[in-house]
């Protein structure tokens, strides 16, 4: 038996959209494990951005400034918008000289033409893009850019991909396991423009690198992914188990044992058409 939200295209929306909103403000009940656990894109993805020093940069969606550290030394003025008040007291804590403000992609607390870079780094998909363009053209330069990057494990490397094996011959593995190594959990990594916005078409570049983590480190990046995030208890805990078992049993990864990790960053750049 069907009820008459699951035919109706509007309704389904509605629910996707607050499916949505939900699970992008769950990010301030793992405040501190985000900013412990979740590394920050790559500083050679910031040397594409900005290879020369610039006026003032926006970080939009800053989260706990894992973006915002890398561009305070390209700036002379840094602006880090983020909507959780719980992830932005974080931001503040640990870089406080940096301009913490609360607002959003679709409505930030910045003059016009005040900007010479608005930079998104794993939010953008948070965001509306239609009105979140909008404002960041309001918000730009004249000669400024738009550059939403998106970085972590790459679903192609070594360590994911023996992961994802690992998982498919053992039994034991549950479905939730195996989820966080599938598709259906990441973001989509790309900017797209749709017509009509005014922003150009834009230029992309990927950046790969390798880190070795820990069991712990890996659970707890593990633990800042929102769909994890909103588990309850005890499928979350049950979950971390899974987790450090396969990585004790399979990998040998325990204690201060490492394994490296590839990671990737794709970094997307558009600018408002002339």
């Amino acid at each position: 038996m069907t009820t008459g939200s699951e035919n109706d295209p509007v309704a389904l929306q509605h629910l996707a959209e607050e499916d949505k909103a939900k699970r992008s403000r769950s990010f301030g009940a793992v405040a501190s494990t985000y900013q412990r656990y979740r590394p920050g894109p790559p500083s050679v993805s910031v040397d594409w951005y900005l290879p020369e020093r610039v006026d003032h940069v926006v970080d939009l969606g800053a989260g706990t400034g894992a973006l915002t550290r890398l561009v305070l030394d390209r700036a002379d003025h840094v602006s880090a918008i983020e909507p959780d008040d719980r992830m932005r007291a974080v931001l503040a804590e640990e870089l406080p000289n940096v301009e913490a403000l609360k607002g959003s992609g679709e409505r930030m607390p910045l003059s016009d033409h005040c900007a010479d870079a608005v930079l998104a780094s794993s939010s953008w998909h948070w965001m509306d893009v239609e009105r979140t363009l909008l404002e960041v053209r309001r918000v730009l330069k004249p000669r400024g850019f738009l550059g939403a990057l998106w970085s972590g494990p790459n679903p192609e490397g070594t360590f994911v991909t023996q992961a994802r094996e690992l998982i498919v011959q053992n039994v034991s593995a549950d479905e939730e396991m195996s989820s966080f190594l599938s598709d259906s959990n990441r973001p989509t990594s790309k900017l797209e423009i749709p017509p009509g916005v005014g922003f150009a078409q834009p230029e992309r570049q990927t950046f790969t690198w390798l880190m070795a983590l820990t069991a712990d480190e890996l659970v707890g990046l593990l633990a800042t992914f929102a769909w994890v995030i909103n588990l309850g208890d005890e499928e979350r805990q049950s979950l971390f188990v899974q987790a450090r078992h396969l990585l004790r049993e399979f990998l040998g990864v325990e204690g201060e044992v490492t394994v490296d990790v590839d990671f990737r960053c794709d970094a997307w750049r558009t600018a408002p058409e002339t």
